[in-house]
């Protein structure tokens, strides 16, 4: 028989537990029917997008898409001219003062000072942010470790490498350890070894919990750093999703690399046997042939009749979809059917 006071202590429990429980955090950047337009020109047409906090987002779209014009309105440089954008739940318009507390900006350029060192450089803003005495000088040392400029803090601003630079720059958007960063191609004219230490600094900060808004016309890059990617086109958003989803063809078939140590030929007569595989064209060690079905099953099966079969295979891969082709085909649909992907 059940105790009627026991009972309701536990529903009493059970109620201070929800009340106790935190509120939901608002989205790191939230952006409802923003749009900004230029002598009657639509850099940005009534976009709507949410970023959760946490998430390494690239924005992807051509010179004149309304990247830039995005990012500035999200931080604060700029004025929409309808709709409305928020970081950590602030309104960007009406608390610009609090939104730069939140976010740290990092400009495609910024400015240099003649007779300036990096520590210098790095001095300046933090006091312009506040930081005073020993705070100051910890927080310092600590952004210039993480970016690796302690090397270089003697070193004059204007006399930086690209690489070198743009380190300087994001160390600059750390100082105050913002919660969100919106980075406006942080990888353009990078090379090779610069561009890998920036991609690994990016996933450290998104390790740490941060969040980070950041454009490039790198496709491959970002599809390895990002979460999701964010495409624009004319100032309108064509498609908001993950990598995976954009290098995975929808298609029935699939294409697949083989190589072999046999000639190429021998792989050519076999698919023209084969049911259920195109022979598609060769290449030097081998050739790509079209499965379908695309199923793993399907494509198991043929793996292991080429093999039974008596061909030398020494590689055998599905080949994805490059995401710069994705972001084409996408745009092609389009303009075949004359209206807006779905957001």
């Amino acid at each position: 028989m059940s105790d009627p006071d026991n009972n309701t202590a536990y529903a009493s429990k059970e109620e201070h537990t929800e009340a106790i429980s935190p509120p939901l955090q608002p989205p790191a950047i939230e952006v409802t029917n923003l749009a900004r337009w230029f002598n009657g020109i639509h850099a940005v047409n009534n976009i709507s997008f949410v970023i959760p906090r946490g998430q390494v987002v690239g924005f992807v779209g051509a010179n004149g898409a309304g990247k830039t014009t995005t990012m500035r309105i999200l931080a604060t440089l700029d004025y929409p001219n309808s709709g409305e954008a928020k970081v950590c739940g602030i309104n960007v318009v009406e608390y610009p003062a609090e939104v730069r507390g939140k976010i740290g900006w990092m400009p495609d350029h910024y400015g240099t000072y003649r007779n300036m060192t990096v520590i210098e450089y790095l001095d300046f803003f933090a006091r312009a942010l506040g930081y005073k005495g020993q705070e100051r000088i910890d927080r310092i040392v600590e952004v210039m470790e993480f970016t690796d400029l302690t090397p270089l803090s003697d070193r004059l601003i204007d006399k930086l490498s690209k690489g070198m630079g743009q380190r300087l720059c994001l160390g600059r958007a750390l100082l105050h350890d913002p919660e969100v960063l919106i980075l406006d191609e942080p990888a353009a004219g990078l090379d090779p070894k610069a561009r890998v230490e920036l991609k690994h600094l990016i996933r450290i900060l998104a390790e740490d919990g941060k969040t980070v808004f950041i454009s490039s016309h790198i496709l491959s890059e970002l599809g390895e750093m990002c979460d999701s990617l964010l495409f624009i086109n004319q100032g309108k958003i064509i498609h908001h999703g993950d990598a995976d989803s954009l290098t995975k063809s929808n298609s029935s078939s699939c294409l697949v690399e083989v190589l072999l140590s046999d000639p190429p030929e021998k792989l050519r007569e076999w698919a023209m046997l084969a049911p259920g595989v195109t022979f598609v064209d060769s290449t030097k060690t081998g050739g790509r042939i079209e499965i379908e079905p695309a199923e793993d099953e399907d494509i198991a099966k043929i793996l292991r009749r080429m093999i039974t079969d008596g061909l030398n295979i020494t590689d055998f891969h599905q080949e994805e979809r490059k995401l710069e082709d994705a972001f084409i085909e996408i745009l092609g649909e389009i303009e075949e059917s004359g209206t807006p992907a779905a957001k």
